[in-house]
């Protein structure tokens, strides 16, 4: 049992950094916390506890790691430091040796993080409790909202891909997910509490099932069901396991928008076939040409890699042709970064780079032309766009249901409400479409 009475009267601050699935954690995180009778620190205020929920997906992910550390230190020199997340679990010592860290806690301990929490004085080096990749097995649920209007429901955690760059299994586990019921159970909650629209969330997500025996498909056609949530988004999903009927589904659903992030990660099937992935270039294509016959459109985000070991000139080059053929509606372009513990290291060939950035800004260019003219089709109709908050002296904002960012006049009558305007043309930075109601 814990005693509650220690965290009375307490302050806490968040940072979070990566992925959706890391800040819907870092807010579950954050109510247990509040639960006990922790609240969080107002603006200029000094706190008592700060915790960092880590990435660890490139080597740049881990400096931003440090450099959140330090800089919490800094502002709160006297707080209580807690260090969560992906670095925390892969580099757990490391974590534990940066000056101010109290407590590291890994992948299995995070979602228990109140029992750690013994006393308030500082420590000269950090407490350490990880678990043993084997020994994360653990599903801890998640579904957060924050300051957002949308919420994220955590679907699935862990990977079993092992893909030769990566080291998210190393620091999430294997694959595992919640129930389809307690699922549907948050999705209502979330119903009840006014949300209008839920990102599904996890590692790879299309590997739903590994440890209840229930599919993806199930789950969305389940969610499909809860009365009162207004719009459903997949946050991303693997090219092999974007199945023919999920596509189908989701072109004749009213409540799943059509809106796909799929991880391409090269348009090589040499590169593709180094990096272990589980699909070629004809089968990625084939989905997003199946996307567009159903929903012509559909917004469809891809992920890409440059420099990966053994990516040679000639493979960039046949990337760079394939994703300008591809009619998606943007890319979102990373660098190589080598990782610990991966098999990539042992492939000979280097990117340098100064390549690396070249490639990166070639393609970065190259979104920026699809996603401009993907937003120019839509001038001059009509849409309907879940509004949300602004912040004082900006204009409100909203998505469409394909995820097209729009600016519309303020008025706070309309937050978190779904509303129909017409779009008129670019804004002045040319990254959301101006409207009028």
């Amino acid at each position: 049992m814990i005693d509650t009475s220690v965290f009375q009267d307490k302050t806490a601050v968040y940072y979070t950094l990566g992925c959706k699935l890391n800040f819907s954690e870092t807010s579950t995180i954050g109510k247990l916390l509040g639960e006990a009778g922790i609240r969080t620190a107002r603006k200029d205020e000094h706190a008592d506890i700060c915790v960092v929920n880590t990435c660890s997906v490139t080597e740049v992910a881990d400096k931003k790691c440090r450099q959140a550390i330090h800089r919490l230190v800094k502002q709160h020199p006297d707080a209580w430091v807690v260090v969560t997340g992906c670095y925390a679990q892969l580099k757990p010592e490391a974590v534990a040796r940066i000056e101010g860290v109290d407590l590291v806690l890994g992948a299995e301990q995070k979602k228990d993080i109140l029992t750690y929490i013994h006393d308030w004085q500082k420590n000269r080096q950090g407490e350490v409790h990880t678990s043993a990749l084997k020994d994360i097995r653990t599903f801890a649920p998640s579904c957060s909202r924050g300051d957002r209007t949308r919420y994220f429901l955590k679907v699935q955690d862990g990977c079993d891909y092992f893909c030769s760059y990566c080291t998210i299994p190393m620091a999430r586990g294997r694959s595992r997910n919640g129930t389809i019921a307690s699922l549907v159970e948050q999705a209502r909650q979330v119903a009840a509490e006014g949300g209008k629209e839920i990102v599904l969330t996890g590692v790879n997500i299309g590997d739903f099932g590994k440890s209840t025996g229930e599919t993806f498909y199930d789950l969305v056609q389940a969610l499909d069901e809860v009365a009162g949530i207004a719009r459903y988004r997949i946050s991303s999903i693997e090219p092999d396991l974007l199945t023919d009927d999920l596509i189908r589904f989701v072109a004749r659903s009213q409540r799943f928008m059509p809106h796909f992030h799929i991880p391409l990660q090269a348009g090589s099937d040499e590169v593709l076939r180094l990096m272990r992935r589980r699909y070629d270039t004809a089968l990625f294509a084939s989905k997003v040409q199946r996307i567009r016959e159903l929903m012509p459109d559909a917004f469809i985000g891809v992920d890409v890699i440059v420099g990966m070991r053994g990516e040679t000139e000639a493979c960039f080059e046949q990337t760079r042709r394939f994703l300008n053929a591809l009619d998606v509606t943007q890319l979102h372009v990373f660098s190589y970064s080598e990782r610990q513990g991966t098999s990539a290291l042992k492939i000979e060939h280097t990117v340098p780079p100064e390549e690396k950035q070249r490639r990166s800004r070639l393609l970065l260019d190259l979104s920026e032309e699809k996603l401009h003219a993907f937003y120019a089709r839509h001038i001059g109709q009509d849409v309907t766009v879940l509004a949300e908050h602004a912040r004082a002296e900006h204009p409100m904002h909203g998505f469409t249901d394909n995820y097209i960012r729009v600016e519309m006049p303020n008025n706070d009558a309309l937050d978190n409400q779904l509303v129909t305007v017409h779009t008129i043309g670019f804004n002045e930075d040319q990254t959301a479409l101006l409207t009028s109601l």
